[in-house]
């Protein structure tokens, strides 16, 4: 059944398979294992990044295309759900609508990418693609009458999912349940099925294709398979499930704006929780999502508490001031990539192998 489920695509490696495990249940228990709003908004972005990156990987690991426009997707998923719901009032009806166009609009935009850019070599398709998602992110800050421009746009969700909503009278499990709490859990069942649907698709005869392809672009070609067809496809199907991930953004944050779905750091921080995850390998996006995320948001608080610690020594403490997260940040992803250079996920289940 779990074999099943999983597409044939088990862990294979028993740490990292407890691993796995103890993601899933510690992203299905955290709002009443991790109380607190920091924690639950962490919780929340790893579903979302899970999704996002899982779907990069799809276009990077395994079909070895290089695109700096995932994040445009992303932004046309969290614009779609956005733009309908603060124009159309906080409804069902807005979110179907909303998820639809963007979800039309990426399909568009990333086969006239694909069809026109992907017979390119690499490095001038990710040229393409970042000057592409440059120019849309430029867009979607001058229109301003539809987008809310620089300031971005707020937007109410329906009763259901608004904070205010409160089901029970009383707490479960000392938690008082509410919007909030059924949006959260409303994006975990989206992102388990999202993971799911990547893994049968990297799984299927499709998928062998792209590895083949991945592996040996001119092999495939010889064969008889179609590359550029492949690779569109790809393309799209990638693009498809960052716009599903943008719009599960904006669910959750009840705003959208350029920065928040298009900047250029979300696409860094995509690359960063690919390798550390490991290319090629969904379950790497969990571990990668995982580990970045925790890692961002309380390497400040690690060391405030270290920098405090420290203290009898100054140039200690000031080695370990928690304005200098990001240089620790930086060293942290260079120590992963030294010790994991196929990522955590290839690491563990090579490990296994050798064993």
């Amino acid at each position: 059944m779990l074999n099943r489920l999983l597409s044939g695509d088990m862990p294979r490696s028993r740490v990292l398979a407890v691993l796995l495990l103890l993601i899933f249940l510690g992203l299905a228990a955290a709002p009443f294992v991790f109380p607190g709003v920091k924690a639950l908004n962490v919780a929340a972005k790893v579903l979302i990044f899970v999704v996002l990156v899982a779907s990069f990987d799809l276009l990077l690991g395994y079909t070895g295309i290089v695109s700096f426009a995932h994040t445009m997707f992303f932004g046309i998923g969290a614009y779609g759900v956005a733009i309908a719901s603060s124009r159309m009032g906080a409804g069902w009806g807005a979110l179907a609508l909303g998820l639809g166009a963007a979800l039309l609009v990426s399909l568009l935009l990333s086969l006239a990418i694909g069809l026109f850019s992907l017979r390119v070599r690499a490095i001038f398709f990710a040229m393409i693609t970042l000057a592409v998602a440059a120019a849309f992110q430029t867009l979607a800050s001058q229109l301003s009458e539809w987008t809310g421009g620089e300031d971005g746009l707020s937007f109410k969700l329906p009763e259901f999912l608004s904070p205010s909503f409160e089901p029970f009278e009383n707490e479960v499990l000392g938690v008082l349940i509410d919007g909030r709490i059924i949006t959260y859990y409303l994006l975990f069942v989206l992102a388990v099925v999202l993971v799911l649907a990547l893994l049968r698709i990297v799984n299927s005869p499709f998928g062998r294709v792209l590895q083949a392809i991945r592996e040996n672009e001119f092999r495939a070609e010889a064969i008889g398979y179609r590359v550029v067809v492949y690779r569109t496809l790809s393309s799209v199907l990638s693009a498809l499930f960052a716009c599903v991930a943008g719009a599960m953004l904006a669910l959750w944050l009840r705003y959208n704006g350029p920065d928040t779905s298009l900047s250029f750091e979300i696409m860094m921080d995509c690359l960063l929780i690919v390798v550390i995850g490991g290319m090629g390998t969904i379950y790497g996006a969990a571990i990668g999502s995982v580990l970045f995320l925790i890692a961002q948001s309380y390497l400040q608080d690690l060391l405030r508490v270290a920098s405090e610690a420290a203290h009898s020594l100054p140039w200690l403490a000031a080695l370990l001031s928690p304005d200098r997260w990001l240089l620790w940040l930086g060293v942290l992803f260079v120590l992963s990539v030294y010790y994991f250079p196929t990522g955590v996920v290839g690491r563990l289940r090579s490990s296994r192998a050798g064993a």
